[in-house]
C-alpha cells in the first residue's frame, strides 16, 4: 500500500503530504472503522470510541518507532512539510469537539447528535484546506542538507495509474475485512474475561488495527518517502476521528458522545497533548535527540506507555 500510495503521489503530482493523509491514511484506517461503527452497533460506546482514540495515540506513537527506523536525522527535520502542520492543526479540532459534546447535555436527533455531522464537515474542509496549502503554501520550512524533498524519488513503477489504483482499492477490501473480525474478537474478550470495554479498545482492538499504519509508515520511511509517512499517519489519525461520527450514527440508544466513560475521554486528552508534541515536534524539526532519535518521539513513547500503563492499572 506504502508503495502504490507513493506511485500515486509521483504520478498524480499531488504530493506526498496530501496521497499520504487521503489514500494511506483513511485506506489503512478501514480495519479502524469497521471495528468501531460494527461495536457500536452491538451496542458498546465505549469500546467503540476508545478504538478510534487509541487507534490516533497508537497510530502518533508508531511516528516515534518510524523515526527510530530512519537514522541518519531526526524525522520530523527531514520531512518538513506545511500541509502536515495544517493536519496536525485540523486533527486537534476535530479531537477536541467530541468532549465538548460529552461535556454538553445529552441531545440527539433521530439518535444522532448534532455534532456528527460537524465532524464531518471539518474533516472533509480540513483535506480541502491541505490541498490548498500543497498548491499555494504561504509558510515554507527552511531547506538544510538534511530535508527530504518529493523531487528526490523518482517514480519506476509505470503501469497505468488505474492498475495501481486498482491494487491499491483491493488491498483497503481487506483490510477493512479485518476490521470487523477484530470488532467482534474485542467484544467477545470483554465477555469473557471481564475487561473494560474502554481497555479493550483503547490497547486490545485500537492497537490491532493500527498496524496497517505502522507498517505502511516504516515501509514509506524505507523507500524515502518521509512526507508520506508523517501525512499517512496525520490524516489517518483524522480519519480516526471519522469513527467517532460513524458509531454515533450506528449507536441507536442516543448520542455516544454522552454514553462513553471518562476512561474514554481520559484518551481524547491524551491524543489532544500527543498531536501538540507532534505539532511542536515537526515546527521545531530538532536535527538530532537522545539515541538518535527527537525529543517530540521521546516524550510520544512516554506518553503512551503512561497512559497505557495507567488504563490497564485500574483494569
Amino acid at each position: 500500500m506504502a508503495g502504490y500510495a507513493d506511485t500515486i503521489a509521483d504520478r498524480t503530482r499531488f504530493g506526498e503530504a496530501l496521497i499520504g493523509s487521503v489514500l494511506l491514511g483513511a485506506g489503512t484506517s478501514i480495519a479502524g472503522i469497521v471495528t468501531s461503527t460494527s461495536t457500536a452497533a452491538s451496542g458498546a460506546p465505549d469500546l467503540a470510541v476508545s478504538n478510534a482514540l487509541g487507534g490516533i495515540a497508537a497510530q502518533t506513537m508508531f511516528l516515534a518507532l518510524a523515526d527510530v527506523a530512519y537514522r541518519k536525522v531526526n524525522l520530523e527535520h527531514a520531512a518538513a512539510s506545511p500541509v502536515n502542520l495544517g493536519q496536525a492543526t485540523v486533527l486537534i479540532i476535530l479531537v477536541a469537539l467530541p468532549i465538548m459534546a460529552w461535556a454538553a447535555p445529552p441531545f440527539a436527533i433521530f439518535a444522532v447528535n448534532p455534532l456528527t455531522p460537524v465532524l464531518i464537515a471539518v474533516y472533509f474542509i480540513g483535506l480541502h484546506n491541505a490541498h490548498r496549502i500543497h498548491e499555494r503554501p504561504m509558510w515554507l520550512p527552511r531547506k538544510t542538507e538534511h530535508t527530504r524533498q518529493e523531487d528526490d524519488d523518482e517514480c519506476d513503477d509505470q503501469r497505468p495509474l488505474w492498475i495501481i489504483g486498482s491494487l491499491f482499492a483491493a488491498l483497503v477490501v481487506v483490510v477493512g475485512f479485518t476490521g470487523w473480525i477484530v470488532g467482534e474478537t474485542g467484544i467477545e474478550l470483554s465477555r469473557r474475561f471481564g475487561i473494560s470495554h474502554g481497555v479493550v479498545g483503547a490497547l486490545g482492538t485500537a492497537v490491532v488495527t493500527s498496524l496497517p499504519e505502522l507498517v505502511t509508515t516504516i515501509a514509506a520511511v524505507r523507500r524515502g518517502a518521509l512526507q508520506l509517512a508523517i501525512g499517512g499517519i496525520i490524516g489517518g489519525n483524522m480519519f480516526d476521528a471519522l469513527f467517532i461520527a460513524s458509531s454515533d450514527i450506528a449507536y441507536r440508544e442516543g448520542s455516544i458522545y454522552n454514553a462513553i466513560s471518562e476512561r474514554t475521554v481520559f484518551w481524547m486528552a491524551l491524543t489532544l497533548v500527543m498531536t501538540a508534541v507532534l505539532l511542536m515536534g515537526l515546527l521545531r524539526r530538532e536535527r538530532q535527540g537522545p539515541a538518535g532519535i527527537g525529543w517530540e518521539s521521546v516524550l510520544l513513547i512516554i506518553l503512551w506507555g503512561g497512559g497505557a500503563g495507567l488504563q490497564i492499572y485500574l483494569g
